[in-house]
């Protein structure tokens, strides 16, 4: 089993949504981040006043998924996430050593 976290610019998460659940994704965690890159954030002009911002608004996603899922999720993830410019995001991957599902008690994949 692997967790993909995936790090995508906010008003990309419903087409991703969308893309994920088209491929078999039965659950995502989302959470509203913010953070920087290579970017290094940006400049602003508010009322007049230029200002820094130096943390990037983001969503971050969680996907448990099965091994063989892996490639099918990273290629989805990339093609609908891609906007070809600056602060696309970044997709880690990462074992997952064990799942329990709280309600059923059911481990491992069948958790998933």
């Amino acid at each position: 089993m692997k967790l993909i976290i995936a790090i995508i610019k906010p008003f990309k998460l419903e087409e991703v949504r969308e893309a994920l659940t088209g491929i078999g994704v039965q659950g995502l965690t989302v959470s509203e981040v913010k953070g920087y890159g290579r970017q290094s954030g940006h400049t602003e002009v508010y009322r007049g006043a230029e200002y820094v911002v130096n943390f990037v608004p983001k969503v971050k996603l969680e996907i448990g998924i099965p091994d063989e899922d892996v490639a099918k999720v990273i290629d989805t993830l990339e093609s609908t996430a891609k906007t070809g410019k600056i602060g696309d995001g970044k997709i880690f991957v990462m074992d997952i050593e064990q799942t329990l599902r709280i309600r059923t008690g059911e481990t491992g994949e069948e958790a998933l």
